[in-house]
């Protein structure tokens, strides 16, 4: 086994051993809600499938549909979050997205919060990323994308977005693994209005998977996601409702939760996660983005992995490594490095 692979493991080792025993520490006191209590069908209802207990709903997509649901209400500010089990074998050109948006109501200066899941060929490493818009700035995506460090698709994990008027956190299970603070420069990019929750599963073979070089294989179908333990909590508004509502001590509320906060050992295991773990991320993209968007905190540290596409360079700290390692030992070794057709971004 190479170093780097020792490192992988050692990373993991640390996360379950360093957060793993306090995995209930950043998710106490959530509400765990029923599908007809918070959640209705969104598309492709043959291929939604609720439990006979409504805890749990599972997404299907064949070669006629996908399919996906969203929150009864939409939120002013909120915490989103669902235990979330992935289809399994080969899924690529399969996406399932978990996100918040107000598209439907708001078609040209809608909000977004994606967490969204890229297909995978079998026994590689899933990649996912994540992404936020404010009034409609498509033109301006906040992409970052990532390697999950499990297979999602061998049991649930639980997936959460944050949403307040100072900050968003994406987490999954107990780990930060992106945090981003509002700022004046911000401006309208910053999520604002009322947003519902989606979850969906459809066929995106032409980016989604290497850049489209891997489609989605109906051989293999149905595609089958999994969610249970769904956990809404915010400001239910309507959206186009001419009297404002008073959201604040709904704020307050999400402000004093743990999964508001990040301590120091989550702020350890994101800054590790992100070493080893994300592989593009916009603010390190100067092609694309001259000069970094207002939220960007450039880590130094960080930036000297990336090119100036804002993709890692060409296989990282640890292909040097195994490269010094074959000079030392005269003996062949695979490289791993990213993927290069993986460039589509949304």
């Amino acid at each position: 086994m190479s170093k780097s692979s020792y490192n992988n493991i050692f990373f993991i080792i640390i996360l379950i051993l360093g957060l793993g025993l306090r995995s209930s520490l950043a998710f106490t006191n959530l509400n765990s809600l029923s599908f007809e209590e918070s959640l209705s069908p969104l598309f492709g209802d043959a291929n939604l499938v609720r439990s006979p207990d409504d805890l749990s709903v599972r997404l299907l997509l064949d070669r006629y549909t996908g399919s996906g649901f969203i929150s009864s209400n939409m939120y002013q500010h909120g915490f989103y979050s669902s235990m979330i089990k992935l289809p399994a074998d080969y899924t690529a050109g399969v996406v399932v997205a978990f996100y918040t948006s107000n598209g439907d109501v708001f078609e040209k200066t809608h909000d977004e919060l994606d967490i969204e899941f890229l297909g995978n060929i079998k026994g590689k490493p899933w990649r996912f990323q994540t992404n936020l818009y404010g009034n409609g700035s498509t033109h301006r995506g906040r992409e970052e994308r990532y390697r999950l460090w499990f297979d999602p698709s061998k049991e649930f994990h639980r997936y959460s977005i944050l949403w307040t008027p100072h900050k968003i956190i994406f987490w999954v299970d107990d780990v930060p693994i992106r945090e981003v603070i509002r700022n004046d420069a911000m401006g309208a990019d910053y999520p604002a209005k009322p947003m519902a929750l989606y979850a969906t599963i459809w066929d995106a073979s032409d980016w989604a998977t290497s850049g489209g070089k891997y489609k989605a294989n109906y051989k293999f179908a149905p595609f089958v996601a999994e969610f249970k333990s769904f956990s809404l909590d915010g400001c239910s508004v309507d959206p186009i409702q001419e009297v404002p509502v008073d959201c604040s001590d709904s704020v307050d509320f999400l402000e004093s939760q743990d999964y508001s906060s990040i301590n120091a050992h989550q702020r350890a295991a994101m800054r590790r996660f992100r070493q080893r773990f994300m592989y593009y991320s916009y603010c390190y993209d100067t092609l694309r983005y001259p000069e970094p968007l207002p939220e960007c905190v450039i880590v130094p540290a960080e930036k000297d992995r990336f090119k100036e596409t804002g993709r890692l360079k060409f296989g990282g700290t640890e292909a040097r490594e195994r490269r010094r390692n074959r000079r030392q030992q005269r003996r062949p070794e695979i490289e791993i490095e990213s993927d290069p057709d993986d460039r589509k971004l949304l």
